[in-house]
């Protein structure tokens, strides 16, 4: 997707104008994949696992993050890393904007 150097603003990218979760990509290539994903507020993502490891960065809003049968509170600067094949279900309090790698 991109070859060059990037700079984002990533509050100003959250879009919270459709119901439910939006994905944004923002870097995607070989070796990584950056996106910021958005869930308007009462939003659910029902228990999963990635087939790579994940990361979560929260930059606004509230949520709570179900990961191996911790519940993890989100705000704005918690850092969540699950590697592949982690189950995690996610449950947003309040609108909820995340990087997503």
């Amino acid at each position: 997707m991109t070859q060059k150097s990037l700079t984002i603003q990533l509050q100003e990218q959250a879009d919270y104008t459709k119901p439910g979760t939006t994905r944004k990509s923002l870097v995607k290539d070989e070796q990584v994949q950056f996106s910021l994903v958005c869930l308007t507020a009462g939003t659910e993502i029902p228990e999963h696992v990635a087939s790579r490891n994940v990361s979560v960065t929260v930059i606004e809003g509230r949520g709570v993050l179900t990961l191996e049968g911790r519940e993890i509170t989100l705000q704005p600067g918690v850092f969540v890393y699950m590697p592949a094949n982690t189950p995690h279900a996610l449950r947003a309090l309040e609108n909820l904007a995340f990087l997503h790698t």
